[in-house]
């Protein structure tokens, strides 16, 4: 499509990715997000994590990788996200990254996973109000080689700890903002071979997204960007024209 070799676009995608990891890590600091809602986006690097060799999880390079979301759910800011496996160490490195972005006491909410039960109030020194929304899913049969997204059938409220707002208990903007992610980022689309082919790339990419989600993109509903609407910054970045 560009006349330009593959390689050359991949070079090109990690250096922006990673100048706008960069710029996002300066400007998004003393953030006042009240109403955080917290979620994971799978993807893999290279194979699936059952297709790995031994060698292969010891580097832990390749194979199923999560990207953690944070959104506020007032501004529809992403003020923090974190690449790495679904586990505890990269939840404690994504809820330390979160905390030192805040100037106030957030309410969060996030699913069921267990390691942000002790996580959140850990490191957030409990100075946080905390709860968890679990919902369950019926999976619809959409026949041989098609997908059909699962239906949510029941959804249950935990107060984990302090004392959260009941309206403001909801993983609901986040989930939506998930679905920007796989729509946007070709390497997030299901069932297809675009997945990513190395670490740095897939975080480089992730990096350009949420460059883009915040400070570009125009959100339906604010009329100005995230970052606008959060007082990150007072002016549009750029557009496509």
């Amino acid at each position: 499509m560009t006349g330009a070799d593959k390689k050359t676009i991949t070079r090109l995608l990690v250096r922006v990715g990673e100048g706008c990891a960069g710029m996002m890590d300066d400007r998004m600091r003393d953030l006042d997000c009240y109403n955080l809602q917290i979620d994971e986006v799978w993807s893999y690097v290279g194979k699936k994590q059952g297709r790995l060799s031994d060698d292969e999880r010891r580097e832990g390079m390749k194979g199923d990788q999560y990207v953690f979301v944070a959104l506020d759910a007032d501004t529809k800011l992403v003020p923090s996200w974190r690449v790495g496996p679904r586990n505890m160490d990269t939840t404690l490195a994504f809820m330390r990254d979160l905390d030192s972005r805040l100037r106030c006491r957030p309410q969060i909410t996030t699913d069921g996973f267990s390691p942000y039960q002790l996580a959140v109030p850990f490191v957030f020194s409990g100075n946080v109000d905390f709860a968890t929304e679990v919902k369950t899913y019926t999976h619809e049969d959409a026949g041989r080689g098609r997908y059909a997204p699962p239906r949510v059938s029941a959804s249950n409220v935990t107060v984990q700890w302090g004392d959260p707002a009941p309206e403001g208990i909801s993983t609901s903007f986040v989930e939506r903002s998930n679905l920007t992610l796989r729509m946007h980022s070709r390497r997030f689309t299901r069932l297809t071979n675009a997945y990513s082919k190395s670490l740095r790339n897939l975080k480089a990419a992730v990096g350009l997204h949420f460059a883009w989600y915040n400070f570009v993109r125009i959100h339906r509903t604010l009329r100005v960007t995230p970052a606008m609407e959060a007082g990150v910054t007072g002016r549009l970045y750029c557009s496509a024209r």
